[in-house]
């Protein structure tokens, strides 16, 4: 097949997904073309049956904001009639299914058939989608979409609930590639580099929005390292990235953490750890925990939205309540309490992850491409 996939280009969840989808697939053999504003950060463009068209956005002076939706909706119209595509895979509500509808009707004026199936990743859903001036708009990109899924069951139905959408969501949950994290040689060098005394590492990663409650992750770590020796890790960056300094240096335990900013590959960090945090106000599936338990670091995390999905209570970590970080703190010890119980969690980690391994998942999305095309 010939799949146009279009994505945001960036460390989030969503342009991570989509780009790994569409080099396992261009991997089996298909022809994958992205098509966004700027080379997705995991992207090898030089791999086979990989290509990448760059949507150019000029700066004209009549506008004050660049009109990407109708710049992205002619570079799908080019893309499609001279490289021939079967179909258009979009990642996130806005304005990507919008622009897929409307490149989709240009070329069919222009007797081209296009089918485009819009994946809901979240926050187009639980974030944006809750500003009811987009609501209309992203309704009616749904319900026109040819097909639609969502990440997890809680965010099919966080989309019936706050959408008049009129057609099915078929769920596909986010997967991981189990075989980026079969990592060839050691990682004793990288834990002693962090935790040169042999203490028990501690890591999140995000992007450190507010909705990551990334404060509460030094709440935990406060309570954990008061009864056994810990370093915590920090990857990534955002706009909490100041307060949580300040509070850092508040609690003084500055010299105990390590902040690595935005790392590209997270594999061989994950693994070098014991245990994932993950104490999110909401999550519509979780990936950053998933690549945690594939790298077999267990996960104490929130309770919330698709979490549950993907973190098993008591085999790959351990769930609490929104803003209980006492209760993730002792969920923390329980885990890290012996060598035994540790060890038994890092396997249970790793055991749930291959639930969701790219090989189990990605049939689901070749068997819905060929539905479409052949309607």
């Amino acid at each position: 097949m010939n799949i146009g996939i279009v994505c945001y280009p960036t460390f989030g969840g969503s342009g991570v997904v989509a780009t790994e989808l569409g080099k396992a697939l261009a991997a089996k053999g298909h022809k994958i073309h992205f098509i966004t504003y700027q080379q997705p950060v995991r992207l090898d463009i030089f791999s086979e049956n990989i290509f990448y068209h760059e949507v150019k956005v000029s700066d004209y002076p009549l506008f004050d904001y660049q009109p990407y939706e109708l710049v992205l909706t002619s570079k799908l119209v080019d893309v499609v009639k001279f490289e021939k595509l079967d179909i258009l895979h979009v990642h996130y509500a806005i304005p990507h299914a919008s622009a897929a509808y409307m490149a989709q009707h240009i070329l069919k004026s222009e007797g081209i058939k296009i089918p485009f199936i819009t994946t809901l990743h979240g926050t187009d859903i639980t974030l944006v989608g809750k500003d009811a001036s987009f609501a209309p708009v992203i309704t009616f990109a749904i319900n026109e979409s040819n097909a639609v899924t969502a990440v997890s069951e809680s965010l099919k139905q966080d989309t019936l609930k706050h959408f008049k959408v009129t057609r099915e969501i078929k769920v596909i949950p986010n997967f991981i590639c189990l075989e980026q994290y079969n990592l060839n040689g050691s990682i004793e060098s990288l834990k002693k580099c962090f935790a040169p005394n042999e203490e028990k590492i501690l890591i999140h990663v995000s992007n450190f929005r507010k909705v990551k409650r990334v404060q509460d992750v030094f709440k935990v770590f406060d309570i954990v390292r008061k009864k056994i020796p810990v370093r915590l890790l920090m990857v990534g960056d955002g706009p909490e990235r100041h307060r949580i300094e300040e509070l850092c240096r508040e609690l003084d335990m500055c010299h105990l953490v390590k902040f690595l900013g935005k790392v590209k590959d997270t594999e061989r960090v994950l693994a070098a750890s014991d245990l994932f945090i993950l104490p999110s106000e909401s999550e519509s599936f979780g990936l950053a925990a998933l690549e945690a338990m594939a790298a077999k670091t267990p996960v104490i995390s929130t309770n919330t939205g698709g979490i549950p999905e993907v973190n098993k209570e008591g085999v790959s970590g351990y769930l609490s309540n929104v803003g209980d970080v006492e209760d993730m703190a002792q969920n923390a010890l329980k885990i890290l309490s012996d060598e035994a119980t540790l060890k038994r969690f890092k396997e249970g980690a790793y055991e749930q992850a291959k639930q969701f391994d790219i090989h189990t998942v990605l049939p689901q999305y070749e068997e819905l491409y060929q539905e479409l095309i052949e309607q």
